[in-house]
């Protein structure tokens, strides 16, 4: 039930850039972002904290410096095993300085999904990754007939994709159960 709840208030909390009107629309998205999106294993004394431009991120080597997003900048500060509250109340040169000596640096590889100049997010070995359009690849072979609802009042369909997630509410209004 607590899962029910938590989906019926996305219904509310997304920002309109993160909605989408038909499962085709929600799919291109999620498709580009796949074909746009680049997988990067970095051993961990190839990936540097640096300050870009007033904004923290990481450069590894032979490569340019990508800025982290609200999402891969929590991941990172998980891995370093430091409170993302903290750091965002430092100044940057001492927030690069806090990743330099907290960072693990071990000799498993991080992943890293970056996106032009952004980091998407950050794992160890453990995660594999799933993207959103092989996901939705299953969703439209399994429900091939599905229309969206009609828009809420407030614009939601009940068809989001956001920085860290994506979901898809398959409710199908034409088949209740009594």
């Amino acid at each position: 039930m607590a899962n029910l709840k938590r989906g019926y208030r996305q219904l509310f909390a997304r920002p309109e850039d993160e909605r989408f009107s038909s499962l085709e629309e929600l799919y291109k998205h999620c498709s580009d972002l796949k074909s746009e999106s680049t997988v990067h294993w970095q051993h961990p004394t190839d990936v540097f904290p640096v300050n870009i431009h007033g904004n923290l991120g990481l450069k590894f080597s032979g490569s340019s410096a990508y800025e982290f997003n609200d999402w891969s900048f929590g991941q990172t500060c998980q891995l370093a095993e430091v409170k993302k509250e903290t750091v965002n109340r430092l100044r940057i040169d001492t927030a690069t300085q806090v990743f330099s000596e907290t960072l693990p640096n071990g000799s498993r590889p991080y992943q890293l999904l970056t996106r032009a100049n952004n980091i998407r997010s950050i794992h160890g070995v453990s995660y594999t990754r799933l993207f959103d359009a092989d996901l939705l690849d299953v969703v439209i072979d399994e429900a091939s007939d599905f229309e969206p609802p009609p828009k809420g009042i407030n614009g939601g369909t009940g068809l989001y994709a956001g920085e860290q997630d994506m979901f898809a509410f398959l409710i199908d209004d034409k088949s209740w159960v009594d």
